[in-house]
């Protein structure tokens, strides 16, 4: 687990780098039983801005269920009627494939790429350098919102984006989050941006990361040392604040 001066260091260098923004909507929640209804994939970086964005439904012979067309609007036969799977991954792999992985929620996104992909003969893998989730990267520099949703946040900055839950409109919203994010960072001194850092809110297991423990030795040791923690609104999952991880684990390092 990176500490925050490393995270600082990580989000840094990415400023120079070419991003491959995506966003993908599908019939549930776990591949391969659920399948992938439509993509989109933007190409950009700082410097040009966005130089080309590609979307499509995909018919996956998968059925559409109706609480996924009342939250995305996707109707089973607009999904019949798309482009076959098998011809739209291996285009899509060659949007795909160069530059920093960017999604907002990559632990969603990411998974479902590489089994749709794999259920075509195409392995695909992007190391940790090259992957970027702006979910993470909101909490680090946006610590004190309430929520970092993508549609609480396209509100909250005013982005001109389609309707949500859409893979066109949240990919460009994804692009425009981190535009605003990277330049802001680039904006801030270091100093100032570590504060921010050490006010994110990560999982116990995270926090065993940087401690270097078992959780529930993580868990005992953060107790012992009287450090603040919360319940997370949607799994019960104990949470602390970086900093107060990260000072702990300077502690018992004796650093």
């Amino acid at each position: 687990m990176l500490l925050s001066t490393d995270l600082l260091a990580f989000y840094r260098n990415l400023v120079t780098r070419d991003f491959v923004v995506s966003d993908l909507e599908t019939t549930g929640f776990k591949p391969p039983i659920a399948r992938v209804t439509e993509i989109s994939v933007l190409h950009a970086n700082l410097t040009e801005g966005i130089q080309g964005q590609y979307s499509t439904l995909i018919n996956s012979q998968s059925d559409v269920p109706y609480h996924i067309t009342r939250l995305t609007g996707i109707t089973q036969d607009m999904v019949d009627e798309a482009p076959d799977a098998k011809y739209v991954w291996p285009d899509y792999h060659e949007h795909l494939k160069s530059g920093v992985l960017v999604c907002h929620n990559l632990d969603f996104d990411y998974p479902f790429m590489r089994s749709e992909l794999k259920t075509y003969g195409i392995e695909f893998e992007k190391a940790k350098t090259d992957r970027l989730c702006t979910v993470i990267f909101s909490r680090l520099m946006l610590p004190d919102l309430p929520s970092r949703s993508l549609p609480n946040l396209v509100q909250h900055f005013g982005f001109d984006v389609g309707p949500a839950h859409r893979a066109e409109s949240d990919t460009l919203a994804c692009w425009l989050l981190l535009e605003r994010l990277l330049n802001e960072m680039l904006e801030t001194p270091d100093d100032e941006l570590l504060k921010r850092f050490k006010k994110q809110w990560i999982p116990d297991r995270e926090a065993a990361l940087i401690l270097n423990f078992q959780t529930y030795k993580a868990i005992e040791i953060l107790s012992d040392a009287s450090i603040l923690c919360r319940n997370s609104r949607r799994n019960s999952t104990i949470m602390y604040q970086r900093g107060d991880v990260e000072r702990i684990a300077l502690e018992l390092s004796g650093s």
